[in-house]
């Protein structure tokens, strides 16, 4: 069998994917007869399709594509790496010069005393080795029994086994085994549109001193000497891209501090641009955390690569053991590939370059306002985000924050008009999340704002015309 595509068909293909691959979330209930839509190219701002049909990517390939597709320097940039030296060993003593550049250049971008990189392929895997390396920091400084990790519902921590516990949303778990249920504990979202019983009035100060509260409450019921770490998304992303009440991330880092519990700062989505800061924590939300974990924009998707970013303060301990010969005993094969961090590199001078950063300040807050000039259509109920980072949940009634039933596949619906125009959106239940790259333009978020209009009367009209609306 030939591995050049263009060797088979648009149908070859999709018959081999449908029968063969495997794809994170599959809704097994149509998969086997819509199969997969096959994506041939990209570049820029758009993707193609095997039919050649062109669409606008206004969600970044998955939160990712921060610097645009198909850049030709990422791609010679990562040749040469590969030409010059594509792998190597990176356990013990043994390195790589782009792994041990990037993690000098991480250390510069990320806030405080965060100065160590542990590499790993991605976020879910960045995640689990955090949580391990928080557990053998409490076993070396003798205290064995803080083991307890606090999350937050709606949460979403990736999809290996340890983070997959730590997400907070139920429908990533159906049917799915649990894991840690003695020590991964869950508090409120900080969700200002979907309040917990008793916060639905108050003002937005009450709102966050109630969260802290609860939090607070969590670790004495727990024991603080049993509390090991919260971790916490700046915004949560595949929750609902939900921002937390004014001084929140602040408060709760001033709580762990209280009770000797580390904060974890899980930036997969937040870091490198799309809030317009490579990080978020301390720039966006005036905290520095003790772990910061990185993936997605980290290589704008072009390599896979992820990252935990641990402070001196942790740090100081787990590299002085006192017991044993003091080997890490934990690592990837390709931790700190060579060709992932040079093509991160390449990305971080690109942002630099190209001073993303501030364009990412400057169409930010216009894509967020324009996609608000969508309020007044009868189902749309809230929309919330900060810059290039946006959610717009859909309801039955305004009034009331009724949601419309499940079998309504509201965002389905919507994205599927979406795609028909030219357009492609995230569906998350009643939900639309846009992400796009960060290289947009005001005139292709006007394009945006058009087609998701247009979308969302058609689905409107679906709508009543199925009985899920009145007319």
């Amino acid at each position: 069998m030939t591995t050049n595509s263009e060797n088979y068909s648009a149908k070859q293909i999709w018959e081999m994917d449908k029968n063969h691959f495997i794809h994170p979330y599959t809704d097994f209930n149509s998969f086997d007869e819509e199969g997969s839509q096959v994506i041939s190219k990209a570049d820029g701002m758009h993707i193609t399709d095997a039919t050649g049909k062109s669409y606008l990517d206004s969600i970044a390939g998955l939160w990712c594509v921060n610097i645009g597709h198909g850049r030709k320097e990422m791609a010679d940039t990562i040749s040469e790496q590969v030409l010059n030296m594509q792998y190597y060993n990176p356990f013990g003593h043994s390195t790589n010069e782009p792994g041990a550049i990037l993690a000098a250049k991480l250390a510069e971008l990320a806030p405080g005393d965060l100065n160590n990189v542990f590499y790993t392929c991605g976020g879910s895997t960045a995640v689990d080795s955090a949580i391990r390396l928080v557990h053998y920091y409490n076993n070396i400084r003798g205290k064995g029994n803080k083991k307890q990790i606090i999350a937050r519902n709606n949460a979403y921590h990736g999809s290996t086994y340890v983070a997959s516990n730590l997400t907070g949303i139920h429908g990533c778990k159906t049917n799915l085994d649990r894991i840690g249920d003695s020590w991964i504990n869950h508090i409120s979202a900080a969700d200002m549109y979907h309040r917990p019983k008793g916060a639905e009035n108050l003002a937005e100060a009450d709102f966050t001193q109630f969260l802290v509260d609860e939090f607070e409450n969590r670790i004495v019921q727990l024991g603080e000497n049993n509390v090991a770490a919260f971790i916490a998304e700046p915004i949560m992303g595949a929750g609902g891209v939900l921002v937390a009440p004014n001084g929140y991330h602040k408060a709760m880092h001033e709580m762990c501090k209280k009770y000797d519990i580390l904060y974890i700062a899980d930036e997969v989505v937040t870091s490198f641009g799309r809030l317009g800061h490579f990080f978020a924590s301390e720039a966006v939300f005036d905290m520095q955390p003790d772990i910061i974990i990185t993936a997605k924009g980290i290589s704008s998707g072009y390599i896979p690569l992820g990252a935990a970013i641990i402070s001196d303060k942790v740090w100081d301990v787990v590299s002085n053991p006192k017991t044993g010969g003091g080997v890490l005993t934990m690592g990837y094969t390709y931790s700190g590939h060579p060709v992932a961090c040079a093509a991160a590199l390449k990305n971080i001078e690109i942002i630099e370059r190209e001073n993303i950063l501030a364009h990412v300040k400057e169409v930010g807050p216009y894509f967020q306002a324009k996609m608000k000039t969508l309020s007044d259509l009868p189902i749309f109920g809230d929309a919330r985000g900060i810059h290039l980072m946006l959610g717009i949940e859909f309801v039955a009634n305004n009034d009331t924050k009724e949601l419309l039933p499940a079998e309504a596949a509201i965002a389905n619906r919507i994205f599927d008009h979406c795609r028909e125009r030219g357009l492609i959106v995230r569906p998350i239940g009643n939900i639309i999340v846009m992400s796009p790259p960060l290289i947009i333009s005001k005139e292709q978020i006007d394009e945006i704002a058009v087609i998701l209009k247009e979308s969302i009367e058609s689905t409107i009209r679906d709508l009543v015309k199925d009985d899920f609306l009145q007319n």
